[in-house]
């Protein structure tokens, strides 16, 4: 049971659009808008993965790059979430995501300044001598089990989060985190040990 009918189309949505073919969804998938979607890029056959029973509510938004991927684990909610996969995003099972949590797997624009300006040149839609985008860095981003991540948490490329850990709300988090802890702040540091 889903509330994604067979031709894709989200009952009752208000957005014109259907969900992605190559969005993969589990029993119980529940969908509150397809605009969820409506950065979605990837042409990867298997874009995105949802398992079972994971709720997706309208403000989220996977952005997902022309050969980005991300999967999600069974039970997850993201309520707000914004998921950018350059390469590769992957969430696990019954994890809960919150609103304007943002998790990217790059930093989109080069770090340095000459480089940044020829991609701002090579992203104007009506300069004419448009260069090639300079390349990007991307590192894969892996969000264990039963973490929840609280709002507005950033989640930047290359970050591991260990299962059951939580992010508090306005965290940045830029390297790994372990298992069962709290991590706050900007960057993001361990406040203490939780129980599994």
């Amino acid at each position: 049971m889903s509330n994604v009918n067979a031709d894709r189309m989200v009952q009752d949505d208000w957005w014109p659009k259907p969900v992605p073919p190559n969005v993969h969804f589990g029993a119980g998938f529940y969908c509150e808008s397809a605009q969820i979607f409506r950065h979605f890029r990837s042409g990867d056959p298997r874009a995105l993965v949802l398992g079972e029973h994971v709720s997706c509510y309208s403000g989220c938004s996977f952005a997902l790059g022309e050969r980005g991927t991300c999967s999600v684990g069974d039970f997850s909610l993201l309520n707000g979430a914004i998921i950018m996969a350059e390469e590769r995003v992957e969430i696990g099972s019954h994890c809960l995501i919150s609103w304007n949590v943002g998790i990217a797997d790059s930093d989109f624009h080069p770090l340095a300044a000459a480089e940044r300006r020829m991609d701002a040149e090579a992203l104007a839609p009506f300069f004419q001598n448009r260069p090639p985008r300079p390349a990007l860095r991307v590192a894969p981003v892996v969000i264990g089990d039963n973490v929840w991540i609280g709002m507005g948490a950033l989640i930047l490329k290359g970050v591991t989060i260990g299962e059951n850990s939580v992010v508090a709300a306005g965290a940045v988090v830029t390297k790994p985190v372990p298992r069962n802890v709290v991590v706050g702040g900007n960057p993001a540091v361990v406040i203490k040990e939780i129980r599994a």
